[in-house]
């Protein structure tokens, strides 16, 4: 029988999946929660020693000759402060020891509780990794736990092989009932020279986040995993593959009321790092491929990690199959090319201003986009395949996305570099226009809402005030201006830019060929475009709603040409 602490359970869980049965238990109290729950449990292979220093050494050797992990287990107070001699040891010699201490509740560390120590900061060549784990409260809190404890215990196998540390939160539970474990996740890791698992996918999806440009080999290799195993190529605009696999994806995935079949594959490859596209996975198997080793989980379905490089993982995978013919690409450029052909006319806004540009991009031409609306817009709809496409989504804040661009212009002064940026944004990185290294290669795209529509847009809390309540403060309206038609235009101009401006969707297209000319201008050009916010709300739902709201249109044409009656009688009959 098992303590009924989750935390506890998780942790016992996680050893057995991966395979860690050996145990040296010192005597205590607060170390009953585990011990109790494992003493009688048949995986487990348990010795009892009850001074702590010579507990870790005893896991010492007993690692070293079993050439098997070892678990550590002691009480509170000082107890833990006996293993650093033998970990340091373990260290050293890259000994796969777990040490498990087992604490009072972690917020009593600094209020005078008694038999409690403070085990947040170990030495550094004591474990090569230290968490902790709380009594979880949430399931937000659980999917942590969880992670945390397969990190620690993948850090036991590998190159950089080596002791960790466990600090876990007991409740002190006397209820030893629970009859079975949980079925806990456990994440794997391969390398280069392991065997690695078969792909039995019947739909593979690759999912790039932001990743630096492909090289023409590791391209090919990614082509032709693609048409062997039935593959796509998911991309945000930050992605920068140009494959004959990419897919656009953020036009499908942002139907709030529509899901496409085609969203959904069986197994999902995830290369590169933070992805500029909210994109939402409900089910599937993750592997994670990169060089790292690391977890990453933000879709919390990630079963296995490959710590090799990308070449190497898509190379190995092309040996084992002969070509096959690929239909899941069709079935994405079908969804896409019907989503995009049922997008309603929108208003004057950012999306309509990505849609009306990014097609016209010139070739070889580089795109910088700053964090959320405008990137959000802009992944909405495709660029010509020669255009490399950045956003700072690293650290996915406001600052910069106009330094970066002016960063990345100064390499190539014969190479156009395009920024595309709304007003607070603009506002927040406006010193680096005075920059006297800026060339004539630079072109910047602002979309003057005069407010942070972020915090308008639905989802966000700030959707539920009313627009001049939420101007006040969290959505910063009336800023920089209020759409002045004069500051911007006086400080570009003052600084040796040429200006153009718009501010209805006439002006815009006759300024657009102006702005998007590939060949070099006498000066850097700024392009301002005044935009209600209000109508950069109707484009933004629009867009995540457009086969609802054509459905919504064909109704209303449908009553208007039949009336109420001669549509009510056949209304079931219309479809789509």
């Amino acid at each position: 029988m098992y303590v009924n602490e989750s935390n506890t359970l998780q942790l016992i869980a996680l050893l057995k999946k991966h395979n860690i049965k050996k145990v040296v238990a010192s005597p205590g109290n607060t170390n009953i929660s585990f011990i109790g729950s494992i003493q009688e449990d048949p995986f487990f292979q348990i010795y009892s020693c009850v001074d702590e220093r010579s507990a870790a050494y005893i896991a010492c050797g007993l690692s070293e000759e079993s050439n098997e992990p070892v678990v550590l287990s002691c009480t509170g107070a000082t107890a833990a402060r006996n293993y650093p001699s033998g970990l340091t040891e373990a260290f050293y010699r890259k000994l796969p020891i777990v040490a498990i201490t087992s604490s009072q509740a972690f917020g009593r560390v600094g209020q005078l509780f008694p038999q409690f120590t403070d085990r947040n900061v170990i030495s550094n060549d004591v474990a090569k990794e230290s968490v902790q784990i709380p009594y979880p409260y949430s399931e937000e809190e659980k999917w942590s736990n969880n992670i945390k404890i397969n990190k620690v215990l993948l850090q036991l196998k590998g190159k950089d092989k080596g002791p960790v540390h466990i600090n876990i939160e007991t409740l002190f539970s006397s209820d030893f009932s629970v009859k079975t474990l949980p079925e806990e996740r456990a994440i794997m890791k391969f390398y280069n020279n392991d065997k690695l698992p078969n792909i039995k996918a019947q739909k593979v999806c690759i999912f790039v986040g932001s990743h630096s440009k492909f090289t023409m080999e590791l391209q090919n290799a990614i082509d032709e995993f693609c048409e062997k195993y039935n593959a796509i190529v998911l991309c945000d605009q930050t992605s920068n593959y140009k494959g004959k696999y990419r897919i656009l994806g953020g036009l499908v995935a942002a139907q709030s009321d529509y899901d496409a079949a085609c969203k959904y594959a069986d197994l999902y490859i995830h290369i590169g790092e933070i992805s500029g596209s909210y994109y939402l996975f409900k089910k599937g198997i993750f592997w994670r491929v990169n060089e790292d080793g690391e977890i990453r989980d933000p879709f919390r379905l990630l079963e296995s990690v490959f710590e090799m490089n990308e070449l190497d993982f898509f190379n190995y995978y092309n040996s084992l199959v002969s070509k096959k013919k690929n239909t899941y690409f069709d079935e994405w450029k079908m969804e896409n090319k019907k989503i995009e052909s049922m997008i309603e006319e929108l208003p004057l806004s950012n999306a309509w201003m990505c849609q009306q540009t990014a097609h016209r991009l010139p070739q070889n031409s580089v795109l910088h986009l700053a964090i959320l609306n405008s990137l959000r817009s802009w992944n909405l709809f495709d660029t010509p395949n020669s255009v490399y496409s950045y956003s700072n989504v690293g650290g996915f804040g406001i600052d910069g996305c106009i330094s970066s661009c002016v960063g990345a212009s100064l390499v190539n002064k014969q190479k156009l570099y395009f920024c595309v940026s709304g007003d607070l944004a603009t506002f927040y990185d406006l010193n680096v226009l005075g920059n006297r290294h800026i060339g004539n290669n630079f072109r910047l795209l602002v979309s003057n809402n005069g407010t942070g529509f972020e915090m308008h847009c639905k989802g966000s809390i700030g959707s539920e005030f009313d627009y001049a309540e939420a101007d006040r403060f969290f959505c910063a309206g009336g800023h920089f201006g209020s759409q002045s038609r004069l500051l911007l235009r006086h400080f570009a101009e003052d600084l040796g830019f040429d200006y153009i401006k718009a501010e209805t969707k006439e002006e815009y297209l006759n300024n657009i060929e102006y702005f998007v000319d590939p060949n070099l201008h006498e000066k850097p050009l700024i392009f301002e475009v005044f935009v209600n916010p209000k109508d950069d709300e109707f484009a933004y739902n629009a867009t995540k709603r457009t086969i609802t709201s054509n459905k919504a249109v064909a109704k209303k044409v449908a009553k208007k040409v039949l009336g109420n009656k001669g549509y009510n009688s056949i209304k079931k009959m219309i479809k789509g």
